[in-house]
C-alpha cells in the first residue's frame, strides 16, 4: 500500500472509533459533530457550513434533526439579521461535552499499539495537520482559554 491507501485505512480506522464512540450516546456521527462545535459558544451557520466541508443545506438539514432532539437552537445575529447563529442548548451542551469527553479519552486508542515516542510523534503530527487545514474554527470563534 502507498502512502494515500495507507492515510485512506487511517481516516477508516478513525472514523470508524468515532461512530462507536458517538453510537454511546445514541447520536450518528455528524450530530456528535455539530454539539461539540458549539458547546463552548454559538457559532455562525455559514463558518459552520464552511469548518465542517458542508453545503449550508447539508448543514440545515442536520440542525433541523438536531433541534428536533432539543440540543441545539437556532437564533438571529443581534448585529445582523441576515446571519444565523446556532447555540448549544443547556442539554446539547452538557451532551457535547460529555461527548467531546469521551471522544478525547478514546479516540487516541487508536494509537494504543505504538510506543511512546511514536505516539508522541502521530500528536505532534496530528496536531500540525489541525492547526494549518481549514477545518480549525477562525481564531475569531474559538472560545477563550
Amino acid at each position: 500500500m502507498d502512502y494515500g491507501d495507507k492515510l485512506f485505512w487511517l481516516s477508516v480506522v478513525i472514523q470508524r472509533k468515532y461512530a462507536q464512540i458517538c453510537a454511546g450516546f445514541d447520536l450518528t456521527p455528524s450530530q456528535a459533530t455539530l454539539i461539540c462545535a458549539v458547546r463552548n459558544q454559538p457559532r455562525q451557520m455559514a463558518d459552520l457550513a464552511a469548518s465542517l466541508g458542508m453545503t449550508k443545506n447539508a448543514l440545515s438539514q442536520l440542525v433541523d434533526r438536531t433541534a428536533r432532539l432539543e440540543l441545539v437552537s437556532r437564533t438571529g445575529s443581534a448585529q445582523d439579521r441576515r446571519i444565523v447563529m446556532l447555540s448549544a442548548t443547556p442539554t446539547g451542551k452538557a451532551l457535547g461535552e460529555a461527548v467531546y469527553a469521551e471522544i478525547t479519552r478514546r479516540l487516541p486508542e487508536i494509537a494504543s499499539s505504538l510506543d511512546t515516542d511514536d505516539q508522541r510523534d502521530l500528536a505532534r503530527v496530528a496536531t500540525t495537520i489541525v492547526d494549518t487545514s481549514d477545518l480549525a474554527p477562525p481564531a475569531a470563534h474559538q472560545p477563550a482559554p
